[in-house]
């Protein structure tokens, strides 16, 4: 009898050490998704605070077509509005936020683009600057989603192997969802003069 209590308790120790160091095993990596998740907000953020400035460049050195300036300043409202949590990370929310933030970026390829009809603005300074700060921002998204999809795949990854996904969805550590392409993204956007 005290034999076989034995072996249980070795084998129950040595499960409850293996599920330790499992779950303990996930909770970088879920950091890690959140960080990674903090940084691609930080450089909507960034993209989000550029804007003002571009508008007033554009508004003070050409007079165009007014809908275009309306659609950024709109969009940009729209797409900072749009919070969501590292904690809740569904495919639903990341739709919503993609698409606010997917709206944005196809009313600043309009303004882009219609600022080449004006060759006074493109030579300003001022607008030369905060459109390669505006680029190198949307590079920097890029780059930001990217990291993220890299980590939420290592997370998932881990995460649904099993015996691990037993012990990860007993602690609430679901999969997460990744960044993916606007279904709108494929097409160019729309310049009407």
């Amino acid at each position: 009898m005290k034999k076989g209590l034995l072996a249980l308790l070795i084998i129950v120790g040595v499960l409850a050490i293996w599920a330790w160091r499992a779950y303990n095993g996930l909770v970088p990596m879920d950091e890690n998704v959140k960080e990674k998740w903090a940084k691609v907000q930080s450089q909507y953020q960034r993209r989000a605070d550029l804007i003002p400035n571009l508008v007033n460049t554009v508004k003070g050195a050409a007079n165009f077509e007014q809908k275009t300036l309306t659609d950024v300043i709109e969009a940009r409202a729209k797409a900072t509005q749009m919070k969501v949590d590292a904690n809740d990370l569904s495919p639903e929310k990341l739709q919503e936020f993609q698409a606010a933030q997917g709206q944005l970026s196809q009313a600043l390829g309009r303004l882009m683009m219609i600022t080449e009809n004006y060759p006074e603005l493109k030579a300003t300074e001022q607008f030369r600057d905060l459109s390669v700060q505006l680029e190198g921002t949307e590079n920097r998204i890029t780059t930001a989603r990217n990291d993220f999809n890299e980590s939420v795949k290592e997370y998932n990854t881990k995460a649904r192997r099993f015996p691990l996904n037993l012990f990860a969805s007993l602690f609430g550590m679901k999969a997460k969802s990744m960044f993916e392409a606007d279904p709108n993204a494929q097409k160019a956007p729309t310049v009407q003069f």
